[in-house]
């Protein structure tokens, strides 16, 4: 009777990657969403809107003004000056760049790439912090340019009227930069309400309702309510940063800016609980 014995040789050992490892860093993760920013067509159309509402509304009320035709049609404009007219864009513009804001974030959860990005990123929150920072900045200098490019070109227009200003009187340099820190925190609070509710149309519908309804709808409380919540309403503590006149109803700038700050942080906070939180 004969044995057969079987040779059994060992299996080799699995040979590591030949390829370069690479670290998950902040810097990579802010790279990849600059890249990603910048490669969507919606960011240049939507950008291009945001500055041309600024500068057109601008020009427009400044040229409607120095005619005669603002004063024919509201009375609050009596009492306008320069810089309210340069500004006079700035509602529409934080609408553009605030639909923007939003798409930067909500748009990958309607797409699907949300999770490709976070397997890439499996610590989550460096992404939040990455879009929202990436996209105020932005933000910031589209509106801080056209604030400035508006105010000049429109100061031209007004020259030689009871309202003309220059950049060295009290208060313009001022509220033209905070006119842009304003649009800049608007993208970042869109972009911490797309990632909060995860959908284009919701995270739209709160901010238009929020910039938009909310200030109309407090007017129809009882005088004494209305004077306690309207000055802390994200809309009107924002107009606060940049207007160049304050009275008892309305906060100073740097109240303004901090009630504002408190809004984009409570969003952000939201944002960054959910995202963690939940399952993409």
């Amino acid at each position: 009777m004969s044995t057969l014995t079987a040779t059994v040789e060992p299996r080799p050992e699995p040979s590591a990657p030949s390829g370069p490892r690479y670290r998950v860093t902040g810097r990579r993760v802010l790279r990849s969403e600059w890249a990603k920013l910048w490669s969507l067509r919606s960011t240049w159309i939507t950008l291009t809107l945001g500055l041309s509402f600024l500068l057109a509304f601008g020009l427009i009320a400044a040229w409607q003004f120095e005619s005669g035709g603002l004063n024919d049609l509201d009375d609050d404009f009596e009492g306008a000056t320069a810089v309210d007219l340069a500004l006079f864009g700035v509602p529409f513009a934080q609408l553009a760049l605030g639909v923007l804001g939003v798409l930067v974030t909500a748009g990958e959860y309607s797409t699907g790439m949300i999770r490709s990005t976070l397997v890439a990123v499996p610590r989550r929150l460096p992404v939040l912090w990455s879009k929202a920072a990436l996209y105020g900045l932005v933000g910031l200098l589209v509106g801080t340019v056209g604030a400035f490019v508006a105010f000049l070109v429109g100061g031209g227009i007004l020259s030689g009227t009871s309202v003309a200003q220059s950049l060295s009187d009290a208060g313009v340099a001022r509220s033209l930069l905070g006119a842009g820190l304003y649009l800049g925190l608007i993208g970042v609070i869109s972009t911490g309400l797309g990632a909060l509710l995860r959908s284009v149309a919701g995270g739209i519908s709160v901010l238009v309702g929020v910039l938009i309804l909310a200030p109309g709808l407090v007017q129809l409380l009882p005088g004494s309510w209305r004077d306690n919540i309207s000055p802390y309403l994200p809309s009107t503590a924002g107009e606060s940063m940049f207007a160049l006149t304050h009275d008892a109803s309305t906060l100073s700038p740097g109240a303004g800016l901090a009630v504002f700050l408190a809004w984009t942080v409570l969003v952000l906070a939201g944002a960054a609980y959910r995202l963690v939180r939940s399952d993409a």
